[in-house]
């Protein structure tokens, strides 16, 4: 069977590289993996060295099928930008359409974006979870500029006749995870009293290797043409759940207290916390029902494998 070649974008990053190991292991899809230095993916795949955030040429879609953009100007919690949406912008709007607009000049088949959650909103109300046709209430700069590359895409989508197909991820984890999920597992080894241990909010969370599983799942599947999909562990955890079950594999030494949820919220509130309030209590759920039907995919491992994974991964990192 002839091989077809997929050009994995943001192949450096932590969603692009695990796409690019993973279609390593396919027998019909070869990826091409952009990059925007020298990588460890350079022997073992074709790769393509270009940048959003310039002005370089780019990259050639040669013999290209399908194209899976996972480079973007990520959200940060400190922005440093003067004009954090002008930035935003530049790479996550104005790079995905340029790279769009070529790949459909190109005859690329399909064109799968990473998007996010944000497009939908920051929060949930329980029992209303977020679904793929709910009205976009992006908030903050850099879900509004993924709800605008989602836009435009479609747009093109409609112009050129390339299939174009949107996935929105919520918090991503797995093996490897930097950020807030790594300070998390950190403060978890310490002998720290946490007061998280009451917390009975739900959220929706996608591990790394359930996250993939869609991805190359959408780039042959009739049902993901021309759609937008949520995606999720398929089940949700509360921050207490979350913090228990990593504590498990790590040993943490950190002890959940399980200090009443108001008063938390009320001490976070006079400490000018507001942000931490909706990360650590409040609840964003998503309904990926849709997702499933469509494409009759149901995520392939649960939560606690692929907690347990990145666990024992920053362990191994702790040595």
């Amino acid at each position: 069977m002839t091989s077809r070649r997929v050009l994995v974008t943001g192949a450096t990053g932590f969603v692009g590289e695990a796409v690019v190991l993973r279609l390593l292991l396919d027998q019909v899809l070869t990826p091409v993996a952009v990059v925007r230095r020298a990588s460890c993916l350079s022997g073992l795949c074709p790769t393509v060295m270009f940048d959003l955030d310039s002005s370089n040429e780019l990259p050639e879609f040669e013999n290209i099928d399908a194209v899976i953009h996972a480079a973007a100007r990520v959200h940060v919690m400190k922005e440093a930008a003067p004009d954090a949406l002008a930035a935003f912008r530049k790479v996550n709007v104005d790079g995905t359409v340029k790279l769009a607009r070529k790949a459909a000049q190109s005859g690329v088949r399909r064109f799968i974006f990473i998007s996010s959650i944000k497009v939908n909103g920051e929060v949930t109300l329980p029992g209303h979870p977020f679904k793929a046709d709910d009205i976009p209430a992006p908030l903050d700069a850099y879900g509004i500029s993924k709800f605008e590359a989602e836009e435009a895409l479609k747009s093109i989508g409609k112009e050129t006749g390339m299939e174009v197909v949107i996935i929105r991820p919520p918090l991503v984890y797995g093996p490897g995870v930097k950020a807030n999920f790594y300070r998390m597992m950190s403060v978890l080894t310490r002998r720290l009293p946490l007061p998280m241990g009451a917390i009975n909010n739900r959220r929706s969370l996608v591990g790394i290797s359930n996250l993939v599983d869609l991805i190359v799942t959408c780039v042959d599947h009739v049902g993901a043409r021309n759609q937008t999909f949520l995606v999720s562990d398929g089940r949700d955890l509360s921050t207490s759940e979350l913090l228990r079950c990593l504590r498990e594999t790590i040993g943490g030494k950190a002890l959940l207290i399980p200090f009443p949820e108001v008063v938390l919220r009320a001490v976070l509130r006079l400490c000018g916390m507001h942000s931490v309030i909706q990360r650590v209590c409040g609840s964003l759920q998503v309904d990926i029902t849709a997702t499933k039907t469509a494409l009759g995919w149901s995520a392939p491992y649960s939560p606690e494998v692929e907690l347990k994974r990145t666990a024992l991964k920053f362990l191994e990192k702790q040595q």
